[in-house]
């Protein structure tokens, strides 16, 4: 599996991606709402992530009436481990700088 680049739009994606549920599942438009995000940035990263192995996504099945099915987007097992340890240790590089033995 190749690396990602964890950029800040990559990033948010992928918080959206880890705090969607089976009751409110992640599909494009939300993943654009909920990272702030067009569907020009959104897109292409959720096509990265599926070519890496990260995310799979299925089409609606139920009834949309007035409206194009929703493609649903998952983190795969292994994309949800991948995806959880990398904003871990971002985060812990991010926020255990310089913050040891505090000051004073």
């Amino acid at each position: 599996m190749a690396n990602l680049r964890l950029t800040k739009p990559t990033i948010a994606v992928l918080e959206a991606l880890l705090s969607a549920t089976a009751d409110a599942p992640a599909w494009g438009l939300s993943i654009c709402r909920d990272a702030d995000l067009g569907p020009g940035t959104v897109y292409p990263i959720l096509d990265r992530l599926t070519e890496r192995g990260w995310v799979t996504s299925q089409e609606e099945t139920g009834p949309h009436p007035g409206r194009p099915a929703r493609r649903f987007y998952e983190l795969t097992g292994t994309g949800r481990l991948m995806a959880s340890e990398a904003l871990r240790a971002r985060q812990a590089r991010r926020f255990g700088l310089g913050l040891a033995g505090g000051a004073s």
